[in-house]
């Protein structure tokens, strides 16, 4: 069949255990509200690719190294929290640098020692080139364990939250599903979330920016004239 002109060029295969990144990886820095970069890796469940999760919520996040205790912890709490994430429109991918057979023998060995199923994919990055662009690698690094980063990337493929957890301390998946629920408040009502807020609760307006608007929040009942809460969605 012949290819329209007007055809988007190909995604890049692989042709080893390295991911495939675009050429611009070089210099690219992970920032907030930045198309996360494109990469084609293989995991445990097939090849995946950042394409892939279009028009979904994805949590990319990498562990220092398969068979140890804190990464274990992590992978058992994601497991259980999987329906969670699945349930606010969110895929889950692992990643570290061990090998794709050392991913599987840990995820036989999770199953066989705790009776937990890992139901998402991990990637693997042997030659820790989407580990460095992401920076869960850090160049004066002589250590070739990725930190505990964690990158939410929205439907439209931006960077919306980002996270380093240093190699001795598990993250709270609480926090990351309460993150997760945050952002998607924020981009349907237009609210802000206030500290600890859990879905359900009320959420913050934007500050008022003309004195005539500060004027209204005061009039409404506000503490002060830069503080209004509202309803949230139920």
């Amino acid at each position: 069949m012949p290819i329209p002109p007007d055809a988007p060029p190909p995604e890049p295969a692989l042709r080893d255990a390295a991911p495939a990144l675009p050429e611009a990886a070089t210099g690219w820095v992970p920032r907030l509200g930045a198309a996360a970069m494109p990469f084609r890796v293989r995991t445990t469940r097939g090849e995946r690719s950042l394409a892939d999760y279009r028009g979904r919520w994805l949590l990319l996040f990498s562990h220092p190294a398969d068979f140890t205790p804190v990464c274990t912890s992590e992978f058992i709490a994601f497991a259980r929290a999987h329906g969670r994430f699945q349930a606010l429109g969110c895929e889950l991918l692992g990643l570290s640098v061990d090998s794709l057979f050392a991913h599987l023998a840990w995820v036989r060995s999770i199953e066989a020692g705790f009776g937990v199923e890992i139901p998402f994919p991990i990637a693997e990055d042997i030659s820790m080139g989407l580990a460095r662009a992401y920076g869960m690698l850090h160049p004066a690094d002589t250590s070739t364990a990725t930190v505990r980063g964690s990158f939410l990337i929205d439907p439209s493929g931006s960077i919306r939250m980002l996270s380093y957890y240093p190699m001795t301390t598990g993250r709270s998946v609480e926090e990351l599903l309460r993150t997760l629920a945050a952002l998607q408040e924020s981009d349907a009502s237009g609210l802000s979330t206030p500290a600890d807020w859990r879905p359900g609760e009320a959420g913050v307006l934007p500050p008022p920016l003309t004195v005539q608007e500060a004027a209204a929040r005061s009039a409404a009942g506000a503490p002060d004239w830069y503080y209004l809460s509202r309803a949230a969605r139920p």
